[in-house]
């Protein structure tokens, strides 16, 4: 049996107040602190030959939000990057992928092939990426302290993060992909999941070894399962589906109350 382990006594507290504020601080235009469709707010800035997408106001933590294979090129992931920024975080989504992300309609794509695409964006690859954007924050935008936020595939690298050294003090991924057990067990700062019940690349079995491990590390953690979701729903939701709105929105806000009790 799947067991659930929640922080909700300290949700409920100041951090919540925090977020409830967040939302009363929003601009004029009455926004929502979630977009779900429009413009992009925030604007792409070059570090180290790195492409960034920084979003938000000068804030002493940041947040580090780690793409799915679409990139910062998939509107989406900018506009959820954003909707941290309206949460009192400033934001800053490296470009993984060098300006060649896996294409929106994955499937359409012809001649691509996920297994050479993974292979080429290895840790080996990726980790020093997200090694200059840290070194951008911390260095050109004044950000004391990282956290991370990852979806997909930057879901595994939120938790790569959280090791030793790495630079992040806490973490947050939703569906996670390609998440191995070392990866979990070396962790050192909190890290939480949000898990769709739906999600063929994590199925009810590997959620309860993910949270066998979790619990095992000794450091807090969360791992919330949203009923009626799929893989990708923390950022690409069908938010005309009920769950699917609800899944998303509540999977953000699951990410700013960590980060609000840990960071």
């Amino acid at each position: 049996m799947l067991r659930f382990t929640s922080l909700f006594a300290l949700w409920v507290g100041s951090s919540l107040v925090d977020v409830v504020s967040s939302q009363e601080d929003c601009p004029a235009t009455g926004a929502s602190i979630i977009a779900h469709s429009g413009d992009p707010v925030g604007k792409e800035q070059v570090y180290n030959d790195i492409n960034m997408y920084v979003t938000g106001n000068t804030s002493d933590t940041g947040v580090l939000y780690l793409t799915d294979v679409f990139g910062i090129q998939l509107l989406e992931n900018k506009l959820l990057a954003d909707s941290f920024g309206r949460a009192g975080y400033l934001t800053v989504a490296p470009d993984m992928f060098n300006g060649t992300p896996a294409a929106a309609d994955i499937n359409g794509q012809p001649g691509f092939d996920a297994t050479d695409f993974l292979a080429d964006h290895g840790p080996n690859v990726t980790d020093p990426i997200l090694a200059t954007a840290i070194e951008f924050m911390q260095t050109e935008l004044g950000v004391k302290k990282v956290v991370a936020t990852g979806y997909c595939f930057g879901g595994r690298y939120a938790f790569r993060l959280l090791a030793e050294g790495k630079g992040a003090a806490a973490g947050f991924a939703a569906h996670p992909s390609l998440l191995e057990d070392a990866e979990i067990s070396a962790i050192t700062g909190p890290a939480s999941i949000a898990a769709a019940d739906g999600d063929t690349m994590t199925p009810a079995d590997r959620r309860s070894k993910i949270e066998a491990l979790l619990l095992d590390t000794g450091i807090p953690y969360s791992l919330a399962l949203y009923g009626g979701t799929q893989h990708g729903f923390g950022v690409r939701a069908n938010i005309s589906d009920p769950k699917q709105k609800f899944g998303k929105e509540e999977a953000f806000f699951q990410a700013i109350r960590w980060f609000n009790a840990w960071a």
